[in-house]
């Protein structure tokens, strides 16, 4: 084993709720992204395109699906000598084990897998977050600083930062004050959720949130604001790229959205800046002779018969003859049949809308997500049937 200066934690394990029928079989970080990505790709194509070849992946909720896909790490470069992508569910030790209750828990929990590597640094991650970042920068504004923690932040716009950690900075970027979604915020620098620390720093931190029965063994709701209190060297990486939580379908959609704008920011063709993916190996899409497709993505494997615009299509996907896609995202290997019309949905993965149905349509009353649509994955939508803008469709529960 060769020592490593910088380990990479990054936090998988969330169950992500707020993304409804998407997340019900699978964690929040293995959610199809932008046709051909998972969410996570973004986080580990960070990590190899910054040459952090050791990361540790800590995952609880349904954990099959994502530790399948991430397998040795070869898709994005760390299936090396060197360190290589790591697993991390929680365990049973020799006198307890539980399940991670908190981010700072989850790390705590797998103490031993930082202190078998002995790094300087360790980088804290999410895996639900989309954004390209060279952590190399950041690393080296921490070395710059003298930092013995440093958090990356980002400008958010005023009327969503109770969303977020807010933080006060000095004018030489030292943190003054942390918050955890304060409800009256008085800045609008929001935490990332990207955190630095020297390793001994974080040690004793985990070591002693540990310890306090009264804590929730958070980073954000503990461990970052008892570190200022202590008078730790704490200083903000102010990012100035293209980053989206997208935790809730609205966030999840516009984020898959913009990435349809001529310019955007996240621009995943970029070959100085990789976005590498485990994608599965499918043939070229075919385009029939009835098909038009105006401002889409269109990934490998898909068969389009019919009309798609301003929409999102996922790796083999199905469009028949005479249907009709509009500002829509289709997961990997769904199927719209003949004459089905589908406008401002989230089709499921391997989700079938057969034929003559409308799926979002105007004139109902929508109830939630801003008229978003969202069928879950694996449901079938029966022959004819209307699906009103806003609904939620799920599979019934087998007993």
């Amino acid at each position: 084993m060769r020592k490593q200066e910088c380990v990479a934690m990054l936090l998988a394990g969330g169950q992500g709720s707020r993304l409804g029928g998407l997340t019900r079989k699978r964690a929040k970080p293995a959610v199809s992204f932008c046709g051909k990505y998972r969410i996570i790709d973004f986080t580990l194509s960070n990590c190899t395109n910054s040459n952090i070849n050791t990361v540790g992946v800590l995952i609880q909720y349904k954990p099959l699906l994502l530790n399948s896909y991430i397998g040795l790490g070869s898709a994005w470069d760390l299936d090396n000598p060197y360190g290589g992508v790591h697993i991390l569910p929680p365990f049973l030790k020799e006198q307890e084990g539980s399940w991670y209750n908190g981010t700072a828990n989850a790390v705590y929990q797998n103490y031993e897998f930082i202190d078998f590597h002995d790094p300087e640094y360790v980088i804290i991650l999410s895996g639900d977050h989309v954004y390209r970042m060279n952590y190399a920068q950041m690393l080296n504004f921490h070395k710059e600083k003298d930092s013995e923690i440093t958090i990356a932040t980002i400008q958010v716009p005023w009327e969503e930062a109770s969303r977020f950690g807010i933080l006060s900075i000095d004018t030489n970027a030292k943190i003054t004050k942390f918050t955890e979604k304060p409800a009256q915020p008085e800045s609008n620098l929001a935490s990332m959720g990207v955190y630095i620390f020297n390793w001994s720093i974080l040690k004793q931190a985990l070591i002693a949130d540990a310890k306090d029965e009264g804590s929730q063994h958070d980073f954000g709701r503990n461990i970052i604001p008892h570190q200022l209190q202590q008078d730790k060297r704490v200083y903000a990486y102010k990012f100035e790229g293209y980053w989206r939580d997208v935790g809730t379908i609205e966030s999840y959609y516009h984020a898959n959205m913009e990435s349809l704008r001529e310019g955007h920011f996240l621009n995943i063709f970029d070959p100085k800046f990789r976005i590498f993916s485990n994608e599965d190996i499918l043939p070229p899409h075919f385009v029939g002779s009835t098909a038009k497709i105006e401002n889409s993505l269109v990934c490998n494997g898909c068969i389009v018969h019919g009309d798609v615009n301003n929409s999102i299509l996922a790796p083999g996907v199905y469009v028949g003859k005479g249907a009709q896609i509009r500002d829509s995202i289709l997961l990997p290997y769904s199927k719209i049949h003949t004459g089905a019309h589908i406008r401002k949905t989230i089709v499921g993965e391997n989700a079938e809308i057969m034929r003559h149905c409308i799926v979002g349509a105007k004139g109902g009353i929508a109830l939630n997500q801003e008229g978003i649509t969202v069928i879950e994955d694996h449901h079938i939508i029966s022959e004819g049937s209307v699906i009103e803008e806003g609904k939620n469709i799920y599979r019934p529960q087998a007993n």
